[in-house]
């Protein structure tokens, strides 16, 4: 392999191997990986099929650019997610970095003639690829059903050489408990896959107790899915609308099931807390029983020893009768003591043994306490989280128009903040972005996703190269502002995200825009505070 102007890393780690972990449904697996170096040009490289789908392949060419990687793939051959189990509706394409973190890429769906493309971007510069098939495309954890994994080209250009990575694979357990079953999906071309993807979700959140644990995020999947099912019963059905609310169902569903997953672990943890004192209780008190047998024991096999020495005294000697009767006079009374001081013992363990089940009885009512405590303070936390969120909405509110929706808040903003067909920010767009930044930087774990759209006017490849480059140059904004350019990822999307009509000149207006998706558990999401520039349809919208 010669070298090139790209520098390459292979990550090989016992091809293809898989264990399975002691605890849950979580397996270990390592594949092929590559170090694409920033600013060092392009390269190849292959996809090829598991034993699962052999006959699947594929082809990738990672471009490297200015803070993120893109990734324009194509595959061919891929089957139907079906033939995996019924839960399975989709394939996603991940990226695993060396110290085994997976990242959603984004959903591969079977296209003509068994073709399917995707163009993506990620942060990551070390990572290896893999494509599974899963229930819905929102999953934060790749599932053990691998069905491609990436191959290194001959004629890629660097130098190779092997470390190690591993990364973690959902069983079938992880996602769907064991004992339940799908019932099979019929597959109408007349509603898009985003329809059943949402049913899926909720059916998996619902699986995993999430009305329950998750009853407010949980009721909301409910009702989205109702208002999806409303639309999809329609004679005329609008798809664009239809897919849009399918796709806050997923996003809202998994949310929920996450919430009732840690719910669960931590009430797990709890109940064997209790059992485990119980035991050690129960332990201490057979202890004390055993010891007075053993005790009661030694005191039998020492009387009986004697009466056979007092037996044979009494034949060899029957002048010895007296003595004997005397010997035996004192035998009876130490025997009474002794007896008396067993009755004692006796006394004295029960006693104990009352004492142990007392101090159990207590160290359960604490452990009940610090259940009770654990729950206040999750439910403090999550009270804490829904005021920032609230507080964000209105300093959002109090820049540009924002709508709170199930990704998070969305901030609308028109495309005269740009040059007329340029990527150019304007001093207006300028003024805004700084004061929206200035919110952001007040929490640092806060991720930005920056999504550029246009309208149908003009061809696809300009539109997509103006709704990239305007997406760049927000977060390139955003960067000279301190947010650090490791939280953020830029994307352009074209025309193929519209939110209004094109055939006139108002939603053509709306169709013309920059979105920022800001994401962090701290806001209780990590889909995201999405803060629009320019003018995405307002969903309970509050103007300024």
């Amino acid at each position: 392999m010669k070298i090139g102007k790209l520098s390459l890393v292979v990550v090989s780690l016992l091809a293809f191997g898989i264990s399975v972990h002691a605890q849950g449904n979580v397996v270990s697996r390592s594949t092929p990986a590559v170090n694409y170096r920033h600013h060092s040009g392009s390269t190849k490289i292959d996809f090829k099929g598991t034993d699962l789908m052999p006959g699947a392949h594929g082809e990738a060419k990672v471009n490297t650019t200015r803070g993120a990687m893109r990734i324009e793939v194509e595959f061919g051959n891929l089957q139907s997610p079906k033939g995996f189990g019924n839960e399975y509706l989709t394939y996603v394409l991940w990226a695993i970095s060396p110290e085994g973190r997976a990242i959603n890429l984004g959903e591969v769906l079977v296209g003509g003639n068994d073709r399917s493309k995707l163009d993506v971007t990620t942060q990551l510069q070390a990572f290896a690829m893999i494509v599974t098939a899963e229930p819905y495309y929102a999953v934060r954890q790749p599932s053990d059903v691998v069905v491609m994994e990436n191959d290194l080209r001959a004629d890629t250009e660097g130098k190779a050489e092997h470390v190690d990575a591993k990364y973690e694979l959902t069983g079938r357990g992880g996602y769907i408990p064991t004992g339940y079953k799908f019932d099979p999906v019929l597959i109408s071309a007349r509603l898009p896959l985003e329809f059943y993807e949402a049913r899926n979700a909720v059916r998996i959140a619902e699986s995993e107790g999430a009305d329950h644990y998750a009853s407010t995020s949980y009721a909301n999947a409910i009702r989205q899915l109702t208002e999806a099912n409303a639309m999809a019963s329609r004679r005329n059905i609008e798809t664009k609308p239809l897919i849009a609310i399918s796709r806050e169902v997923v996003q809202t569903a998994e949310d929920s099931r996450e919430i009732a997953m840690k719910a669960r672990e931590t009430e797990s943890g709890d109940a064997k807390n209790r059992a485990l004192a119980g035991r050690a209780a129960d332990a201490k008190a057979q202890s004390v029983i055993d010891a007075e047998a053993r005790r009661r024991a030694e005191d039998a096999e020492a009387n009986a020893n004697a009466s056979q020495a007092n037996a044979e005294a009494g034949q060899a000697n029957a002048e010895a009768d007296k003595l004997e009767a005397e010997r035996k006079r004192k035998e009876a009374e130490r025997n009474a003591a002794d007896a008396q001081a067993g009755q004692q013992n006796a006394q004295a363990a029960a006693m104990t043994a009352d004492q142990q089940r007392l101090a159990a009885e207590a160290e359960s009512e604490r452990n009940k306490a610090k259940a009770a405590s654990s729950d206040s303070q999750l439910a403090q936390a999550l009270r804490e989280r829904e005021e920032l969120r609230a507080r964000l909405l209105q300093q959002f509110n109090a820049i540009l128009m924002t709508r709170d929706t199930a990704r998070g808040l969305v901030v609308n903003m028109s495309d005269v903040l740009f040059d007329t067909g340029k990527y150019t920010l304007r001093p207006a767009a300028r003024e805004k972005l700084a004061k929206i930044s200035g919110i952001i930087l007040a929490y640092p774990s806060l991720n930005l996703a920056i999504e550029g759209n246009t309208d149908s006017v003009g061809g696809d490849d300009y539109n997509q190269d103006l709704s990239e480059k305007r997406a760049a140059a927000v977060r390139d904004y955003l960067a000279e502002q301190k947010i650090p350019m490791t939280s953020m990822t830029s994307k352009g999307f074209g025309k193929t995200q519209p939110v209004a009509t094109n055939d006139t000149a108002d939603g053509r207006q709306a169709n013309r825009r920059v979105e920022l998706v800001v994401s962090g558990e701290v806001i209780g999401t990590t889909i995201g505070v999405v803060a629009v520039v320019p003018g995405t349809l307002p969903q309970q919208e509050i103007h300024p």
